[in-house]
C-alpha cells in the first residue's frame, strides 16, 4: 500500500540513535499552538510512495546509515500504523533499526482492533521518541486541543512492553516552563521504567513562516524563542524530581 508522505531527510540526526532517514508521514490530529510543522496537518495529501519506494532510497545511502536506521515522524506518523505495518516488516527483513516519533495521541486502549496493530508494529519497533507536551491535562489541552489522557495511557503501554523510549519536551516559555510542571513531568516519567533519555528542546520561532505562506495566523505571535540556557535549566529542574521519585 501507499503512504502518504510530507517530505523526507535523507541524513537526520536528532531523531534517535547515529545518522538516520527521517521520514515525514501526513496527518495529525493535534494543533499544537507552537506547531512549526502546518502543512503536515491535513491527512491523505503529500507523496503517495510505497514502503519499497523508501527503502529503496534508503539503500541508496545504506553505507551511512550503519549505526543509525529509520525513523518515522509527521505530522502525526501512527495515524498511517497500516502503512507502517509493511514499512517496517520490510524494514526488520533488511535489518534496519526502527524508531517512531509520536505523541502517542491515537492510543485507543479500549479498542481491541486497534490495540492488537498497533501492538504488531510495536513488535517491529526498536525505539519510540515519545513528545510529552505536558503533564497537566487542562494545560495540555489548551496548548494542543487535546486531553494528554490517551498520550499517558500510551506511555504505561510502552512501559508494560518494556520498549525503549526517549521523552522529549518541548519548553515554552509561559506554557510549558513553570516549575511545578516540570516537577510533575519529572514525577510522571520517573513512573516510565523504559525511559532511556530525556530531551528537553526549546520552543523556537522557524514555523512563522510557514504560517504566513499558507495564510494562517501564528498562535503565539509575539512570543519571544526559549533559550538553550533554558532548556538546560529545565532538564535539571525535571531530572531532580525524577532522581527524587526513584
Amino acid at each position: 500500500m501507499d503512504g502518504y508522505i510530507h517530505s523526507i531527510e535523507s541524513f537526520g540526526t536528532v531523531d534517535g540513535p547515529g545518522v538516520r532517514m527521517v521520514i515525514f508521514l501526513q496527518g495529525c490530529p493535534m494543533r499544537c499552538l507552537y506547531c512549526h510543522n502546518p502543512d503536515t496537518w491535513e491527512p491523505a495529501q503529500g507523496a503517495k510512495m510505497s514502503a519499497e519506494d523508501i527503502l529503496r532510497q534508503y539503500d541508496r545511502n545504506r553505507a551511512f546509515y550503519a549505526h543509525g536506521g529509520l525513523t518515522v515522524t509527521g505530522g502525526e506518523p501512527l495515524l498511517q500504523t497500516d502503512f507502517l505495518l509493511e514499512l517496517f516488516a520490510l524494514a526488520k527483513e533488511r535489518g534496519i533499526h526502527t524508531c517512531i516519533d509520536t505523541s502517542g495521541i491515537t492510543f485507543a486502549a479500549s479498542d481491541p482492533a486497534c490495540r492488537e496493530k498497533l501492538d504488531r508494529l510495536l513488535q517491529m519497533t526498536d525505539l519510540v521518541l515519545l513528545d510529552i507536551k505536558h503533564a497537566d491535562s487542562a494545560c495540555h489541552k489548551k496548548l494542543t486541543g487535546h486531553d494528554n489522557a490517551p498520550v499517558l495511557a500510551f506511555a504505561r503501554h510502552l512501559a508494560e512492553r518494556q520498549l525503549p523510549v526517549w521523552i522529549r519536551h518541548v519548553l515554552v516559555p509561559g506554557y510549558t516552563d513553570g516549575e511545578e510542571h516540570l516537577r510533575t513531568l519529572g514525577r510522571l516519567i520517573a513512573s516510565l521504567s523504559n525511559v532511556k533519555a530525556i530531551d528537553v528542546l526549546p520552543y523556537h520561532t522557524m514555523g512563522v513562516a510557514k504560517y504566513e505562506t499558507l495564510g494562517l495566523s501564528y498562535p503565539l505571535s509575539g512570543l519571544d524563542a526559549a533559550t538553550a540556557a533554558d532548556a538546560a535549566r529545565a532538564k535539571q529542574i525535571i531530572l531532580a524530581a525524577f532522581r527524587e521519585s526513584r
